[in-house]
């Protein structure tokens, strides 16, 4: 097994730590807060980070990471048998082991992570109570409503680590921005770019295309937008399908999951001007690097999952299915401190207009037409102007 090498001088004289991350794109840059702040607190650690691969992607520019170690999953014949899940486990540990790490984070609250962490020989495995809680030597309970980056920064209180104030960030090389800029330049100059991320790996999450195609067509046609979309092999055909739906539109949308790898996305984002998209790692990935955005939330929870510390719109429907025990803590007053009640809601229950008056907080002003006659000659003419961009107060959140 080779990793992925982030840093050329990694001589540390520290201990040695692993990170076990989970397979989600959003989830890891949600973690970036935590690896700053483990550094900062052992400087002279050697600390790699276990995921799989797009997770490992979104990390290859990161400065708190050693290494970014691939977590090996059993071939696809071997997938959904105990005997290869154990295996294959069994084989990642084995090489773990030879790494000699003295503490493991679980930022994976799963069995398997924990398992391999044991089998790896590491003396101490600091993760989230639960399934795997007798595979741990540090327990830390996860609390409803708070927002995953808090949680992630929870395993480090529990060690009265101290923690900073969890900014968001993230990183762009002078090479991704190199590779991206001919792509971007190609786009109609003055015109606002928006990445739209209308799709996620659970389709529950998703919006009505319908309602995505007028929305479109709102923002090329009436607020001069330029449309960008970005993602996987497997967004590609549906993007192309969403293109073709468009008619006239498309000559304004642009998908570029062919163009940019994941790799060089932040760099995609960066020259974004707004992101809209329903709850999905491309989301986060634009909030990493500063981007406003609105996001569209159905089954999941906005408390936790909510774009981190940037001005942003979170949509969600007013209906919400709450559980036994979410209905007992709001009773209990358990969840007055929270933004939005613990549930879930049907993305799809969110109006067309209520994304439309959210959107239109953080687009410039529309295209005014004003026509001015000219009384000598009879002339006539149309001057188009465009007033200062502005962010209207009632559409920006912060996730405390």
């Amino acid at each position: 097994m080779t990793p992925v090498a982030r840093h050329t001088d990694t001589d540390h004289h520290g201990e040695r730590i692993l990170v076990v991350c989970t397979q989600y794109i959003g989830d890891t840059l949600l973690a970036i807060p935590f690896l700053r702040n483990l550094r900062r607190t052992h400087p002279a650690a050697v600390i790699d980070v276990c995921a799989q691969g797009a997770a490992r992607a979104v990390l290859g520019s990161c400065p708190y990471v050693d290494e970014l170690v691939p977590w090996q999953r059993p071939g696809r014949e071997s997938r959904g048998s105990i005997s290869g899940a154990v295996a294959g486990v069994a084989a990642q540990a084995a090489w773990l082991r030879s790494r000699r790490y003295a503490k493991a984070y679980l930022l994976k609250p799963s069995f398997s992570a924990a398992a391999l962490a044991v089998l790896a020989g590491i003396p101490q495995r600091v993760g989230f109570a639960g399934e795997s809680s007798v595979l741990l030597t540090r327990r830390v309970r996860r609390r409803r409503g708070r927002h995953q980056v808090e949680t992630y920064l929870d395993l480090l209180r529990a060690e009265n680590l101290p923690v900073d104030d969890g900014h968001n960030e993230n990183w762009v090389s002078s090479q991704a921005v190199s590779r991206v800029a001919p792509i971007v330049d190609r786009m109609p100059a003055g015109r606002t770019r928006v990445f739209v991320a209308m799709r996620s790996t659970d389709a529950l999450k998703h919006w009505d295309t319908n309602r995505w195609r007028r929305l479109v067509h709102w923002l090329v046609e009436e607020r001069g937008c330029e449309i960008v979309l970005s993602g996987g092999p497997a967004d590609i055909a549906a993007h192309q399908a969403f293109r073709e739906s468009v008619g006239a539109a498309a000559a304004h949308v642009h998908d570029l999951s062919q163009a940019v790898p994941l790799t060089d996305t932040a760099a995609l984002a960066a020259r974004m001007h707004l992101c809209i998209g329903v709850d999905t790692g491309l989301v986060h990935l634009s909030a990493s690097v500063g981007v406003p955005a609105v996001v569209l939330v159905g089954p999941t929870d906005p408390n936790r999952w909510s774009p981190w510390r940037i001005p942003c719109a979170v949509l969600r429907s007013p209906r919400v299915q709450c559980s036994l025990a979410e209905r007992w803590l709001t009773a209990m007053g358990a969840t007055d401190h929270l933004r939005w009640p613990l549930g879930r809601a049907a993305v799809d229950d969110i109006p067309y207009d209520d994304v439309v008056a959210a959107v239109s907080g953080f687009l410039p002003a529309p295209l005014a037409v004003r026509t001015i006659d000219l009384t000598r000659d009879g002339f006539r003419y149309e001057v188009v102007s465009r007033p200062a961009a502005s962010v209207s107060p009632a559409f920006s959140t912060a996730v405390d």
